[in-house]
């Protein structure tokens, strides 16, 4: 950023409002101001154009103008904010955590996207981090984009609405696009992960009667809620059942309920407990209706858990849209990984038309400073992270839990259904386009609950479990 004079814009100018039109003076956005201008001057010929305004610097002007908005969304708290410390003060302080200079020195070369009027499904929770952030911090505006972010109630709907070409993107669960690829509960579509929204940042919750009961074995009865059948959710819980002597289709009821109505089954009692996304595993404690049994990290460290995909057709009629967005929610997920980012992410995401949750509530999940419903607070800065890279080995184990429980019958070419789904290799593309570190290789090792899980022996893998539900 620069202090020699204000720009168009101007967010650290205290003594106006913050506009976001074009500089100047009409109603529309910067990216359009060439065509504006063009038509003004077709109109008048006689009329002298307005002072030439670069569509380069307008560009570089309005995402800084677009950033401190969001920081500051009450034109109020920015002008006493700036009147408090100062012009120079701001600008460092606003600096050193948005990602200003790298936003504004993108100048890599880019089609026009085909298609710029978008609708983007999401659900309320945190794990669609960076896919909401990109909205209010002008993400998806730098790339050329007009997105409509669309908050969805549950996962079916989200399905049904991006078979229907309601939706041109969406927030996914990242079992999901799989799924739907092999026509598993819906018409078998083409489909596609190009990022990983969020690892980690999921829990299970417990009911407070249940306070003593802390050892699963003692579990037989309880009612569960996932969000979905195809999510990562019940497969985990699933699995730490059964690691625990369980059989998760005999011993305990799995429900599926959408995520918003998780807390208030947990407080009338409907279910015992539930493996959810965030918030609502710290809304229970915030409610004081629940207690986190444990975090989703301690049973896999850096589990997938949702993404952000597109149907093969949409990215085949729009390339160069697909690259924007893929752009846009990749330049989100770096700034979410920064722990120094997580407070200002709980601010702007949280609001009425996002998250609609108490800024407390999301910060906790974010920053990993939390209370546990069980009188302690924890540290765990790894509760929630954002690594976006799609790794296949993560598709072959979902396919792999797909068939312990029966959603997937018969044999599966785990490397081929994992390479056409997840698209690593875009991932990799889009990263080194955008200057992020690139990693290596596509199928890496992790670990379950202790087990090495080897994306190159998956069948030898799912032969292991003596809990399953295969014929």
């Amino acid at each position: 950023m620069s202090d020699e004079r204000p720009t168009a814009y101007d967010p650290y100018d205290a003594d106006r409002p913050l506009m976001l039109r074009c500089a100047c003076g009409e109603d529309h956005a910067p990216q359009d101001h060439g065509k504006a201008v063009a038509t003004a001057d077709a109109a008048n010929a006689m009329q002298a154009p307005p002072a030439p305004v670069s569509e380069e610097q307008l560009g570089r002007e309005f995402i800084e103008a677009a950033l401190v908005k969001a920081l500051f969304p009450r034109e109020p708290i920015r002008r006493a904010f700036l009147k408090a410390v100062g012009r120079r003060t701001a600008m460092a302080a606003i600096a050193s955590v948005l990602p200003v200079a790298s936003l504004q020195a993108m100048a890599q070369e880019k089609k026009a996207p085909e298609k710029k009027d978008l609708k983007v499904g999401f659900i309320a929770i945190t794990c669609a981090s960076p896919l909401i952030m990109a909205d209010p911090l002008g993400f998806y505006r730098q790339q050329g984009l007009n997105v409509q972010l669309m908050k969805t109630a549950g996962w079916a709907l989200i399905r049904d609405k991006i078979l229907n070409n309601e939706y041109d993107a969406t927030h996914f669960l990242s079992p999901m696009p799989l799924a739907i690829s092999l026509g598993l509960g819906s018409t078998q579509t083409p489909m596609n992960v190009a990022t990983i929204q969020n690892t980690n940042g999921q829990a299970i919750t417990l009911h407070v009667k249940h306070k003593d009961r802390r050892d699963p074995k003692t579990w037989k009865g309880f009612r569960f809620a996932v969000p979905f059948d195809y999510s990562m959710h019940n497969f985990l819980l699933r699995y730490y059942l059964a690691e625990h002597g369980l059989n998760p289709d005999t011993d305990v009821q799995i429900r599926v309920t959408p995520p918003p109505e998780m807390v208030a089954n947990l407080r009338a009692g409907n279910i015992d407990g539930f493996l959810g996304p965030d918030p609502f595993n710290q809304r229970a404690v915030f409610d004081e209706v629940g207690f986190i049994h444990i975090l989703s990290r301690e049973i896999w460290d850096g589990h997938p858990c949702c993404a952000f995909g597109l149907s093969e057709s949409f990215i085949q009629q729009n390339p160069a849209t697909y690259a924007a967005l893929f752009r846009a929610v990749l330049t989100a997920a770096a700034m979410a990984r920064e722990a120094k980012n997580r407070e200002l992410i709980a601010k702007v995401i949280s609001p009425t038309q996002y998250l609609n949750q108490p800024e407390a509530v999301v910060s906790q999940v974010l920053t990993g400073r939390f209370a546990d419903g069980l009188g302690n607070v924890r540290n765990v800065p790894e509760r929630a992270d954002f690594d976006p890279v799609p790794w296949q080995s993560m598709a072959v184990w979902m396919l792999t839990q797909m068939q312990r429980w029966g959603y997937l019958k018969g044999d599966v070419n785990y490397r081929q259904v994992a390479e056409k789904v997840f698209l690593l290799t875009d991932a990799k593309k889009y990263m080194k386009e955008l200057g992020q570190p690139v990693p290596d290789g596509a199928y890496k090792k992790f670990k379950v609950m202790g087990r090495e899980f080897d994306p190159a022996k998956p069948a030898d893998y799912l032969k292991s479990f003596p809990i399953h539900r295969m014929a």
